[in-house]
């Protein structure tokens, strides 16, 4: 995509590689990566995979996710609690997720560390992240925010079916108006079982209803997305009607 600018330097806690790689600035950041404290993830009702496109025209929406993100924590504590990993892609060749945490400090902490880089989206290395996170440590859900999708659209749609089958629902957050991407992303939420929803990144208030109602359902299931969209309308009863719609 853009040009980007220069990342800033790993700091401790960040994240470590989807996919291994090499040399000593990743191992130093995959060793660091452990450090990352927080509650024990297996003490709470649900897992989310928080996943954003940061390559370089997603800044903006990156610094607004980070702004909003703690809202998904409040939402899923009244229901049980929530452990998050962070998955993002940028540049050439580069996508981690970071361990799993349990309160927004932490997710900030992570988040605010990672720059935005130039590139081409790589979705299809998300969900199958997300595929081998379900299979060893269980995934009730996926939030997805994006823009653009440069990718086979069937290959994408294979594992987004997968992930349905796993009972992991993908929740696929849209920002602008990309016809390509907007079909894309439909049909992956489609196939998961789970819902698709436009946004405008100068409305936060949109994204932050989007990710409660998302944090609900991964720490409550539908019941609790119910009892959301009850109390607070809006983005939740349309995420709601599109799961009803998937099944």
């Amino acid at each position: 995509m853009a040009r980007g600018e220069q990342p800033k330097p790993p700091a401790k806690g960040a994240t470590s590689d989807v996919v291994a790689s090499s040399g000593e600035a990743i191992d130093a950041f995959l060793s660091e990566a452990r450090a990352v404290a927080g509650l024990s993830p297996d003490a709470c009702a649900g897992r989310l995979v928080f996943a954003l496109d940061a390559t370089m025209s997603r800044q903006p929406t990156w610094d607004l996710a980070c702004s909003v993100q703690a809202e998904m924590f409040e939402a899923a504590g009244a229901v049980g609690g929530l452990a998050v990993q962070l998955v993002y892609f940028r540049g050439y060749d580069e996508c981690r997720a970071s361990s799993w945490v349990t309160d927004a400090r932490a997710l900030t902490g992570l988040m605010d560390r990672i720059a935005c880089r130039g590139g081409h989206t790589q979705i299809g290395r998300v969900l199958r992240h997300v595929r081998k996170e379900a299979g060893r440590s269980g995934v009730r859900a996926l939030v997805y925010v994006g823009d653009a999708m440069e990718e086979p659209l069937d290959d994408l749609c294979a594992v987004a079916g997968e992930l349905g089958l796993l009972g992991v629902k993908a929740f696929v957050f849209h920002e602008g108006q990309d016809p390509v991407a907007g079909e894309a992303f439909r049909q992956i939420a489609q196939l998961t079982g789970g819902a698709y929803a436009r946004f405008d990144a100068r409305a936060p208030q949109s994204l932050a209803a989007l990710l409660r109602a998302a944090a609900a359902y991964a720490s409550g299931g539908l019941d609790a997305l119910r009892r959301i969209a009850d109390h607070e309308a809006g983005e939740a009863r349309k995420l709601l009607a599109a799961m009803s719609q998937a099944r």
